[in-house]
């Protein structure tokens, strides 16, 4: 299915479930948009603050690469999450992640509709990381995938086995880049 617009999916949320409080007068308090592709970690997120210009920063970004292929329901329930935060900073000024405020909001929504579900944690299949690098202990020759480099990283069955449990030198992880 293609990508809804995020606009329109906005406000009926904002009717239905904040009162209409996150955008009075018809003027949104926050900014929502799609990622352009990099977000591939989380489905959404909602950040505020400060941009360097000094202009106020307050934005629901979702995930094009991680909501795309799902269902519509993926979308509202993501989209929702992320407006309940901007509900507790924007319009209760409070700072908090998952919190009381959060969770009552949460349940609230849950219980007044069935279209989707609100949760702290969503579920949603999100791709394995390849990993970039293989470090290989040069005592024993055991290899492990890393995403990252990891100065000072041992092989501690090696470290346990030849020195007591203690880090050593010579048991310290060789990294090279893995296969494409």
């Amino acid at each position: 299915m293609p990508l809804e617009p995020l606009l329109p999916l906005f406000h009926r949320l904002n009717r239905e479930h904040f009162e209409g409080s996150l955008a009075p007068g018809g003027s949104s308090l926050v900014a929502v948009r799609w990622s352009d592709g990099r977000m591939t970690r989380t489905a959404g997120l909602y950040r505020s603050g400060r941009l360097a210009d000094g202009r106020d920063l307050c934005e629901i970004v979702l995930s094009r690469p991680l909501l795309d292929p799902l269902p519509r329901e993926a979308t509202l329930s993501t989209l929702c999450h992320e407006m309940v935060h901007a509900w507790i900073d924007r319009v209760l000024g409070v700072r908090e992640v998952h919190g009381l405020q959060f969770r009552a909001r949460m349940d609230q929504i849950n219980q007044a509709q069935s279209e989707f579900q609100l949760s702290v944690r969503h579920r949603f299949p999100v791709p394995a990381a390849q990993a970039r690098w293989l470090a290989q202990c040069p005592s024993c020759g055991e290899a492990s995938p890393y995403r990252r480099r990891v100065k000072g990283v041992a092989c501690r069955p090696c470290c346990d086995r030849l020195h007591g449990g203690r880090w050593h030198a010579s048991c310290q992880l060789i990294f090279r880049a893995a296969a494409a």
